[in-house]
């Protein structure tokens, strides 16, 4: 395995803050001047090894995008209701401290790509194609954070060289635009400059790949809310279509939704699929305690008993994150992602699994646990309480499939490229060849419990059923709970046979039919906007919990009014316990001021230049 370590006293060599206070300490005396650091190929990949190490920050990838910053929107919310010092309370100020602490992270990866941009051709002996891949990398990381941070923030003050003076600091707001102006020519830059995923082998560092398809987001951020420059939606479709048309990489879905997962919770490389991650590794001790993260802890399946016996056999995990009724209800049958996406199972310490009853109402949709990341599936023992290994992916080919369509719908309607693109999505996502329905043709007689019921013939198989009798007759044959695919839908070639044996009784008979890929395609002939409406709603089937949903709504210009109907909804489905209740409140409180958050108070009394977002005075 590939994995970036960063050298630690390095990382505060070369950190600088936009806070003042910082910039006016004393320079230490045993520290490296820039001017004799960046003098061989390992300092270099040290320096480059700092700015990825703002992606593994608590504000960030480690820990608060995952559950405290509200990235996840209508798809779910936290559990706990004691979370009101954090943005997904929507109660924050601009003295909350991690209104601070995001903006404060983002512009020191800013600040050290600037020391490593300036430096990285300071020994022309360092060979070019190494210079050239460092600075690519540094040039992407920095804009991949101004990207953040005029996602969060608006405009933002535009710092692209070191800062080595420390009077008249004081530095305006750029516009939107300006920043995105930064951003695009960073990242297309470092298009040019940085290794195919397939030089790389690993998805740990940047690539070409990456930087495409996140110049797809970029260009669809840019074509929404607040910028609206429309014409950004036929580049997000270019950047996209290079992903999906670079035969060397080869990019495709991983054939199974939960394996996808499953490897990142094993510490495997997809590059097929997994196209950008960030790094997380060990069990929290030894040299390198730091590099764990939380995915899985804070936002993944959680277990029945979180003591001590659980840490060692599956993993302590919090299941900060419970799903709303909106992303519940939003699978189709035969819907697969659902079973992986919602947590359907119970998991004891000894890892034993119990399979939680279907909900009994709207109401107790509140109460299963998103279960994307699943900590029973890791490799690195011994379990640490509450740190896993498991990397975050940023963005996935679904991921580019699903932006494609979207940008071709925008610039030419809903067009054959449009479906396929959505549909390759879709069909990965359903049971094909599973079992659909079960119909009873013959209830028999004489059945005072309930048969065996098993499936014959039609390939591989798979699919397991259980029977309900009532007036000794078989009524129902239900398929059977699974933890991965929520039921046991099977995969036939061909519909099986059903065989109904035991339950002292004769004479039931029943047939079955299969999920076809007309069950899984969108529904064709849908108009411009429906089509639109369609890939708002599979983004969150797909994407949920990878704290994209908020920024999505947010382009579409449906945040304040899907935040607002996500509030109604849970009151209307009878929510009323207190560890759920909350979010009622919560997204409740979001209005228009709440599409950014604001300047933090803190920047605003060090820079006098800067302004206040509107609603946040």
């Amino acid at each position: 395995m590939k994995k970036l370590k960063c050298l630690l006293i390095l990382i505060a060599l070369i950190s600088v803050s936009s806070c003042k206070k910082f910039l006016s300490k004393p320079k230490p005396e045993d520290s490296l001047a820039p001017s004799t650091y960046f003098q061989t190929a390992d300092q270099l990949n040290y320096a480059l090894a700092a700015v990825y190490n703002i992606l593994q920050s608590g504000e960030l990838y480690k820990t608060k995008f995952h559950y405290l910053k509200g990235w996840e929107a209508d798809e779910g919310f936290a559990r706990a209701s004691n979370f009101t010092t954090y943005l997904n309370s929507n109660q924050f100020t601009s003295s909350t401290a991690d209104v601070f602490a995001y903006w404060r992270d983002l512009y020191k990866g800013i600040a050290r790509a600037n020391v490593l941009i300036a430096n990285v051709n300071s020994n022309q002996s360092i060979p070019q194609a190494l210079r050239d891949q460092v600075r690519g990398e540094a040039l992407f990381l920095r804009g991949y954070y101004y990207f953040l941070l005029v996602q969060s923030y608006g405009g933002v003050p535009l710092t692209t060289e070191p800062v080595t003076d420390i009077n008249n600091l004081d530095k305006p707001r750029s516009s939107i635009a300006e920043v995105y102006t930064q951003i695009l020519k960073d990242m297309t830059d470092a298009e040019g400059l940085v290794l195919k995923i397939t030089q790389l082998g690993y998805g740990g560092r940047v690539s070409k790949s990456a930087v495409r398809a996140i110049l797809a987001r970029v260009c669809l951020s840019m074509a929404g809310q607040p910028l609206n420059d429309v014409a950004k939606y036929a580049d997000a479709r270019k950047w996209a279509k290079m992903v999906m048309d670079d035969t060397e990489a080869g990019h495709a879905l991983n054939p199974s939704y939960s394996d996808v997962f499953i490897k990142v919770a094993q510490d495997k490389y997809d590059i097929k699929e997994s196209i950008w991650e960030v790094e997380f590794s060990g069990d929290g001790t030894g040299t390198f305690s730091a590099e764990t993260g939380q995915v899985g802890f804070n936002c993944g399946a959680v277990q029945t008993a979180a003591v001590a016996p659980a840490v060692t056999t599956v993993g302590n995990a919090s299941g900060y994150m419970w799903v709303t009724s909106g992303l519940y209800n939003s699978y189709a049958p035969g819907d697969v992602r659902k079973g992986w996406n919602v947590q359907n199972y119970n998991l004891a310490a000894d890892g034993t699994r119990t399979y939680k009853a279907f909900p009994a109402n709207q109401a107790s949709i509140y109460t299963f646990p998103n279960a994307k990341w699943r900590r029973e599936y890791e490799l690195v023992r011994p379990y640490h309480p509450n740190q896993t290994p498991e990397n975050f992916t940023i963005i996935r080919y679904s991921d580019v499939l699903l932006m494609f369509a979207e940008a071709e719908n925008a610039v030419n309607g809903p067009t054959a490229d449009a479906y396929n693109a959505l549909n390759q999505v879709r069909r990965r996502a359903y049971a094909i060849g599973g079992i659909k329905t079960i119909t009873v043709t013959n209830g028999g007689s004489g059945y005072t419990t309930a048969p065996t019921v098993s499936f014959t013939g039609g390939g591989a198989g798979g699919g397991a059923a259980t029977a309900v009798v009532s007036g000794g007759k078989v009524t129902a044959i239900n398929l059977s709970p699974n933890h991965v695919t929520w039921l046991s839908y099977g995969q036939y070639t061909s519909a099986p046979a059903v065989t109904i044996t035991g339950g002292n009784g004769t004479g039931a008979t029943a047939t079955v039919t299969l999920f076809n890929t007309d069950d899984a395609d969108a529904p064709v002939g849908m108009s411009k906007p429906d089509f639109l409406k369609f890939i708002q709603d599979e983004r969150k089937r797909e994407l949920c919990f990878e704290s994209l949903r908020k920024f999505d709504l947010i382009r579409w210009g449906i945040y304040v009014n899907t935040m607002q109907a996500a509030s109604a909804q849970a009151a209307a489905d009878g929510v009323g316990a207190t560890s759920v209740a909350h979010m009622i409140t919560w997204y409740g409180l979001v209005t228009d001021k709440f599409v950014l958050l604001p300047i933090p108070a803190q920047e605003l009394l060090n820079d006098k230049a800067l302004t206040q977002n509107p609603g946040w005075n």
